[in-house]
């Protein structure tokens, strides 16, 4: 199995806090996302737990892209809503010192998981439902999967929401040309 990324749904968002700390949300449970995937409460309750017994820890990346470690997630749990975490920018690392740049001035927002999935079913309507992932990063991303999925969202001019679309349409197509 491949490693899967899926942006945060409906309301998720990053802020940042005290200088470089930020929180939020990278997955909400029970709502569907744009790949028709939902993901249920309780899916990272096993993979947090064997991270932690392990010593090990969920990466936060920049884009997903492993050669760009930005931070340090302090605390990643599940909650009544969904997946909530809190850490450090590390403004030592240069793309680190950038994202909190980014995010202060309100150029990037987002936040996405990457995960293998352990345990998936398809309901009546079509939508697979994750029951058990092994959550391995989150990621500081630009495109988040949903529009609410931002930190401070003030209305947006709707060209910019098309291009954001378009954009998220065009990654959606070739990443599907890249699993074929």
């Amino acid at each position: 199995m491949e490693l899967e990324r899926k942006f945060a749904g409906a309301g998720a968002s990053v802020s940042l806090t005290e200088g470089h700390r930020i929180e939020g949300y990278a997955s909400f449970f029970g709502q569907t996302d744009k790949g028709g995937d939902v993901v249920e409460p309780g899916a990272y309750a096993a993979s947090l737990k064997r991270l932690g017994a392990a010593g090990g820890r969920v990466r936060m990346l920049w884009q997903h892209d492993p050669r760009e470690v930005i931070g340090i997630w302090d605390e990643v749990v599940e909650d009544g809503k969904g997946l909530r975490v809190k850490g450090r920018l590390l403004t030592d690392v240069s793309r680190g010192r950038e994202a909190a740049a980014l995010i202060e001035a309100g150029a990037i927002d987002g936040l996405s998981i990457g995960y293998r999935t352990l345990r998936a079913t398809k309901d009546q309507s079509g939508r697979r439902r994750l029951a058990e992932l092994e959550l391995w990063e989150v990621s500081l991303v630009t495109f988040p999967m949903l529009p609410e999925a931002r930190v401070g969202a003030k209305g947006e001019a709707p060209e910019a929401r098309a291009l954001r679309d378009l954009a998220e349409a065009f990654r959606g197509a070739r990443e599907a040309l890249a699993r074929d």
